[in-house]
């Protein structure tokens, strides 16, 4: 009698630490590791930078600050146009199978007075290829001076909103929003942003970005 009384006694003491574990072992919205593909250009390769003080190593350092357990594969090239990434992309998406591709591509493009629908088109099929692989993602939006044309430029910047909206994509509408009418926070080429500039340009990112890494 004095075993059953016992036990009586330390079942509700046992359900509660069963309970609390329950608690402390559920997944949150952050708990499963993801990979973050940066498929980008040289605003994302650090071009002119130290290593370690571009944009994209930041967001690394931000995931560990806020404990956000997701690694950043930076698969940016200096020079790559959309062309190039789409060309890269099926590789990249099959070896580290991303839950979220960023894409910062198409300022080449523009830079080099490549066709928009070009651009477009090979926008639409990197974002195709990315959400068929089971990948949210995220379009960082460019803007480029008037060296064309304001036509040009005008109809090169609707770009991204329109492929977003398409696609139903998030979408940065101007990375470099904050720096770009900033002659200081530019290297000599008055092209790549300078090191200040790289917390700028992600925080531009972040509040887009961080939405989807929630599961």
């Amino acid at each position: 009698m004095e075993f059953r009384k016992f036990a009586a006694a330390l079942l509700p003491l046992l359900q509660a630490f069963a309970l609390l574990a329950g608690v402390l072992g559920a997944p949150s919205a952050y708990s499963a590791s993801k990979t973050i593909l940066v498929l980008g250009d040289s605003l994302s390769a650090e071009y002119g930078l130290a290593r370690g003080t571009g944009w994209v190593p930041l967001l690394e350092k931000r995931l560990r600050q806020e404990k956000i357990p997701a690694q950043v594969v930076n698969a940016s090239v200096s020079g790559d146009t959309t062309s190039g990434g789409r060309a890269r992309l099926p590789a990249l998406l099959a070896r580290h199978k991303p839950a979220v591709v960023v894409i910062e591509l198409g300022g080449n493009d523009a830079l080099r007075g490549l066709p928009n629908a070009t651009t477009e088109a090979n926008l639409r099929e990197m974002v195709a290829a990315s959400q068929k692989s089971k990948a949210r993602v995220l379009l960082l939006g460019m803007q480029v001076p008037p060296n064309y044309g304001p036509d040009y430029a005008r109809k090169f910047a609707d770009i991204y909103p329109r492929v977003a909206k398409a696609t139903r994509s998030a979408l940065v509408p101007f990375l470099l929003e904050g720096v770009a009418s900033k002659e200081d926070l530019f290297q000599a080429d008055r092209i790549h942003p300078t090191a200040e500039a790289q917390p700028i340009m992600l925080e531009a990112v972040w509040p887009h970005l961080k939405p989807l890494l929630k599961n």
